[in-house]
């Protein structure tokens, strides 16, 4: 399960979570579900529990247009996106390009769009869309525009997830609409996974963000869904705990890279019919499992 499927890579994004994410879903015996991701992103855990034939379909959205064309584009382009992935040039020249489609959406296609998020996905920091240019614009830096641009992992990753198309449904909305006209109307055998925004430094990692009344407001809306099993992943910070203080949850700490390795509190949220396994194939989940025994009680 260790290789990557997605092709984007996204700040603080939770595919190495996908072996806790199976664990939850075995557990609760929804294997072959569907599975939702109502703030997408670059799918990983999504596209990992697809491929490896876990969940029959999945549920991708984003309010994002710019993710969300990128989606749309390699599902429904897909020779077109990887012969344009073929021939692309990893140039500060061509950098600029695609950093001016991403700037005014509008005046472009959802192919460009697409492939501009795309683009700069793979040759900025981090991921990042606005995050600068890896190795600066003089190209000076340790590591150059082309470190993360593999061009025929790419296209196999492309390939495999659109070979996978039909059982992969993408939106476009904004999670509140998503939460309001789709989720009230899915099947008892959906398990949804909900990894919003982080609280703390996300307007300077998403072109979509959340302010602190938002965060709330989500919380109280995802709190109110009992028709299907969920779980959340947010930085552990004390208004997030706070907002989902009735919850079962616990405290674990995750790696990610955004600039630099760092290792910082993230916190699980469970509905409450969540059944939640007392062990787990990911030693920094077993150890927090271990440490919050409360969170196998009915409701914390």
């Amino acid at each position: 399960m260790a290789k990557y499927r997605t092709p984007l890579r996204y700040p603080g994004g939770k595919q190495k979570l996908t072996p806790f994410v199976l664990e939850l879903i075995i557990a609760n015996g929804m294997e072959g579900c569907q599975y939702v991701e109502p703030y997408a992103g670059g799918a990983g855990v999504a596209m990992q529990l697809l491929i490896d034939g876990h969940v029959k379909n999945v549920h991708l959205n984003d309010s994002s247009y710019h993710i969300y064309a990128f989606w749309h584009s390699i599902l429904n382009n897909t020779e077109k996106f990887c012969n344009q992935i073929s021939k692309s040039l990893l140039n500060i020249d061509e950098w600029k390009k695609h950093r001016e489609v991403v700037r005014h959406p509008s005046e472009h296609s959802i192919f460009d769009v697409g492939f501009s998020t795309f683009y700069l996905n793979r040759t900025n920091r981090s991921g990042v869309l606005t995050g600068g240019v890896i190795g600066g614009l003089s190209q000076e830096g340790k590591w150059k525009i082309d470190a993360r641009f593999p061009h025929s992992e790419l296209i196999n990753r492309i390939e495999l997830i659109a070979s996978k198309k039909d059982s992969i449904f993408v939106y476009n909305k904004d999670a509140e609409v998503f939460f309001a006209e789709n989720v009230i109307a899915f099947p008892e055998d959906t398990f949804m996974y909900c990894d919003p925004p982080y609280f703390d430094k996300a307007s300077g990692l998403y072109l979509n963000y959340y302010k602190p009344e938002d965060h709330e407001r989500i919380a109280n809306t995802i709190q109110t869904i009992d028709n299907i099993k969920w779980i959340v992943s947010y930085d552990g910070v004390e208004n997030i705990l706070s907002y989902y203080k009735n919850r079962k949850k616990f405290l674990y700490q995750l790696q990610y890279n955004v600039a630099k390795v760092y290792k910082g509190n993230e916190v699980f949220i469970f509905s409450d019919d969540m059944v939640i396994p007392r062990d787990s194939g990911l030693n920094y989940i077993s150890h927090a499992l271990k440490n919050n025994p409360q969170v196998f009680e009915a409701r914390i």
